[in-house]
């Protein structure tokens, strides 16, 4: 009877250690992978510089006007193309040699007894013919055959005068574009202004 007794209690010993056993080894088996090791953090790209961002707008920015200046230019010569064609058109400029004796204030353009152009000037727009400028007071159509010109001026004379003075000349008109010139001199041996109307051919 005790020696059953002890080996039953040794076999219940040898289960007890072979159930913990188990047991361990179903836990073991049960319980989760460990998570791996979270890796470095990538490295954040860096976002481009606000700087270079707004040059490269500015840029097409740039880019865009210059595409409309060109193409307004080519629009109003089409314009004039379409509306004074070559056969018909005619211009009338204005230029200043010197100008020391004469201030120009106005001009009036005739064409065949008919006001075609009125202007009144500034004192920049003055300073501008002074160095060499010239402007276009009148551009139009004629049909081919004999015109008339007359152009008046004026202004303040030598010393300080009111002056005004006009200047006419015939031209015929052909079939290709007709240019005038309203040149303003100074006459140094008379001492003062003189008015000319110069037709290129």
């Amino acid at each position: 009877m005790f020696k059953r007794s002890r080996s039953l209690l040794a076999a219940g010993c040898l289960a007890g250690l072979l159930g913990l056993s188990c047991g361990a080894t179903f836990a073991a088996d049960a319980a989760p992978a460990p998570a791996p090791a979270a890796s470095a953090p990538e490295a954040a790209v860096a976002p481009a510089p606000a700087a270079s961002s707004a040059a490269s707008l500015d840029g097409r920015i740039q880019d865009l006007k210059g595409d409309v200046i060109r193409l307004n230019r080519d629009l109003l010569v089409l314009e004039e193309e379409l509306l004074f064609p070559a056969n018909t058109q005619v211009a009338v400029f204005v230029s200043m040699d010197v100008g020391k004796m004469f201030e120009l204030g106005s001009v009036q353009v005739k064409l065949d007894d008919k006001v075609v152009a009125n202007y009144l000037y500034t004192p920049l727009e003055v300073k501008a013919l002074h160095r060499g400028g010239v402007q276009r007071v009148f551009l139009g159509n004629l049909k081919a055959g004999e015109h008339q010109i007359v152009a008046v001026f004026t202004g303040g004379g030598p010393h300080f005068r009111d002056y005004k003075r006009g200047a006419t000349v015939k031209f015929d008109k052909t079939t290709d574009p007709k240019y005038i010139e309203l040149q303003i001199k100074d006459n140094t041996g008379k001492l003062q202004p003189e008015f000319e109307v110069k037709v290129w051919q």
